[in-house]
């Protein structure tokens, strides 16, 4: 059985609430910040961190937005995506701080952190490993691949991409910037590429936002979804 709390913690004047998603005896296990799509914290994360817990890790779903924006309308999230993106230095304070908060947790094995994201939090993901971040490895999950305008830093983190070959946001050029991107800086890399599937393939609710290219697909949500868990094991035992 898991257990959830709120964690409230404070970033540049901003509030933010993220969720610790922990098994009930509170021991240091290997933990995995799960950043969420452009809406924020929702149910979906939230229940990828109880399915963590059950394999015996826990889950920080980690809130980039503000407390204030959980469950906001799509076209506010949207708006505050381009505005976080807009600078990609500011980003890449923001999520140094969640993994500062993450490090500051009882529950969480310091040295065993991974972190992994969804659409624009895999794009997060992919940045804090960029930065030189001292973590066991990120992951994309159908995350945005375009490098930050920052100076280049050596990623130590394993990085591990599940992309959909027909994703609109990020074509094939794109894909193959990022291997360059990788290799250049001595990251152990993979990337995993699912033919005829698009962007969002994870989230069974995709469809809904109606965008071209956007849909859920259970093969490649359960195909990511092992690997991950394989990566996982690889990493921790």
């Amino acid at each position: 059985m898991s257990k959830e709390r709120a964690i409230r913690h404070q970033f540049e004047g901003e509030q933010l609430e993220s969720v610790f998603v922990g098994r009930r005896d509170s021991e240091p296990r290997p933990t995995v910040i799960l950043i969420p799509t452009v809406m924020g914290v929702t149910e979906l994360e939230k229940g990828f961190g109880r399915q963590l817990v059950e394999l015996g890790y826990n889950a920080l779903v980690a809130d980039l937005f503000g407390k204030e924006f959980h469950g906001a309308a799509r076209d506010t999230m949207f708006a505050e995506m381009t505005r976080l993106r807009s600078d990609r230095g500011a980003l890449r304070r923001r999520l140094q701080h969640v993994l500062a908060i993450a490090r500051g947790l009882d529950e969480v094995t310091n040295e065993k952190i991974v972190v992994a994201g969804y659409c624009f939090g895999g794009q997060c993901a992919l940045d804090l490993a960029r930065s030189g971040a001292d973590i066991a490895a990120a992951v994309s999950f159908h995350g945005l691949f375009d490098a930050p305008p920052l100076p280049k830093e050596r990623i130590t983190a394993k990085v591990v991409c599940f992309h959909g070959w027909d994703d609109p946001m990020v074509p094939p050029e794109m894909v193959v910037a990022l291997g360059n991107e990788l290799t250049e800086a001595g990251s152990d890399w993979q990337i995993h590429a699912y033919g005829h599937v698009g962007h969002g393939f994870t989230n069974p609710h995709a469809s809904e936002l109606q965008i071209n290219g956007v849909a859920y697909n259970a093969l490649a949500a359960e195909r990511s979804w092992t690997s991950f868990i394989n990566l996982l094991e690889e990493l921790f035992g």
